[in-house]
């Protein structure tokens, strides 16, 4: 049997993956960046410097900031958490940024940061949309971690997180937590736990905005639609509800047919304004992909996507493209209309833990209990797409050509032949 080749946007950092993000590098520079700032002005302030003193300060502080490198545009960071649990196996439980190169489409073999969490696994993350930090699952309860900035002089930003001062007390010692989601504006935060409720909070006072409580079922996940106007909930049941953040009651339980069961869910924003919600749902031998119309609930589209159970599911930001991830190590990559776009045969030698498209759209992270964290881009096979897509059509012009080609000469076969008779 042949190695398996291990291309260098393919990486392992040694413990299984169980979630994965992409950080928002412009709003943690622009936080960081404030922070800082902020930080010198009321330095300054409680200094009474003459003038000139000022002056000389100002243009010393302008000297260091620009020794500082922009904000990087040719990579992207990611987020991974992962481990091998309590116990003694070997494994340490880990939080994890790695750093993907655009230019050579590869991820960087040393991380940026590796934060051990002792025999604490993280299970989920949220990533906060406005660059506050991250909330972590761990088995009894949530953590949250602060961005800082990791630059130094001459050398280019780089995002780490820290441990925050900020107590969660709502969060701690609530048990594990299989869902978390924070609203696009970053306002509102949805926990799932294990044991079957579902909160929502108004962030950061964490005050309790909405709870729910399903006794004998666990929350599998959860999705704010765009607008913060719908919150969409699937239960390990089957069960997928969605509730009007408004008024705090449920506007569509999906319907189910012959022993259908939803599995994960998505809300998308497609380029007409129209959100969508996304379902990843099973049915018989077959999982399929329905969309629902977020305006009376019903189903707009269909399709059967797989025989392989699918075991990771998520939508682009600019909801243009869909990805899911198999048992078997595949990651299928949908178009708007949910057609195969492109395949990944085995990325993964296991199931395919989480997916995440960056936030422009143009990567997508998938990782795995195999310890691999692999990155597909999407902008470049979309390319390759619309190139065969042309060379189709092409062929199919060429081949009209021969034929009307071969019409006309034997045709004109048989007007010779019929002036040699004559």
């Amino acid at each position: 049997m042949s190695r398996r080749e291990i291309p260098p946007c393919s990486k392992t950092y040694g413990f299984p993956i169980y979630c994965s993000s992409w950080a928002p590098l412009e709003k943690i520079y622009s936080k960081t960046a404030s922070a800082s700032t902020t930080g010198e002005d009321e330095s300054k302030n409680l200094e009474n410097q003459p003038d000139d003193t000022n002056e000389l300060s100002e243009e010393i502080s302008s000297v260091e900031s620009s020794e500082h490198d922009e904000i990087p545009r040719d990579e992207l960071f990611l987020v991974l958490g992962g481990g091998g649990g309590e116990g003694r196996s070997g494994v340490p439980n880990v939080i994890l940024i790695a750093s993907y190169d655009l230019v050579s489409q590869s991820l960087s073999e040393t991380p940026v940061q590796r934060v051990g969490t002792e025999e604490k696994l993280p299970y989920r993350m949220a990533v906060h949309p406005e660059g506050e930090g991250i909330l972590f699952a761990f088995p009894n309860g949530c953590r949250f971690f602060e961005w800082e900035s990791a630059a130094e002089p001459n050398k280019q930003f780089q995002p780490k997180i820290k441990s925050t001062e900020r107590m969660l007390p709502q969060l701690e010692d609530i048990g594990l937590q299989l869902a978390l989601a924070f609203d696009a504006q970053g306002s509102l935060l949805a926990t799932g736990g294990e044991d079957g409720k579902m909160r929502i909070y108004n962030w950061p006072s964490m005050e309790l905005s909405f709870e729910q409580s399903e006794t004998g079922k666990s929350v599998k996940d959860l999705n704010f639609c765009c607008g913060a106007k719908f919150l969409a909930s699937v239960l390990d049941n089957g069960n997928c509800r969605v509730w009007d953040l408004n008024s705090k009651e449920i506007a569509a339980n999906l319907p189910r047919e012959n022993r259908e069961k939803h599995l994960l869910c998505r809300f998308s924003q497609p380029s007409d304004g129209v959100s969508v919600l996304y379902t990843l749902s099973a049915q018989d031998q077959f999982l399929r992909i329905i969309a629902w119309s977020t305006a009376s609930w019903d189903k707009i589209a269909s399709k059967n996507i797989s025989k392989d159970p699918v075991s990771a599911f998520n939508v682009s930001p600019d909801g243009k493209f869909l990805a899911i991830g198999t048992i078997e190590g595949d990651v299928v990559i949908l178009s708007q209309n949910l057609q195969v776009h492109s395949t990944v045969k085995r990325a993964h030698i296991g199931l395919v833990t989480t997916l995440a498209f960056s936030h422009d759209s143009r990567a997508l992270v998938s990782t795995s209990f195999d310890s691999f964290s692999r990155v597909t881009m999407v902008e470049k096979q979309k390319r390759a797409g619309n190139y065969q897509w042309i060379i189709s059509v092409l062929i199919i012009l060429l081949a009209i050509i021969l034929a009307l080609l071969a019409y006309y000469i034997k045709e004109g076969g048989i007007m010779l032949t019929d002036k040699k008779e004559l």
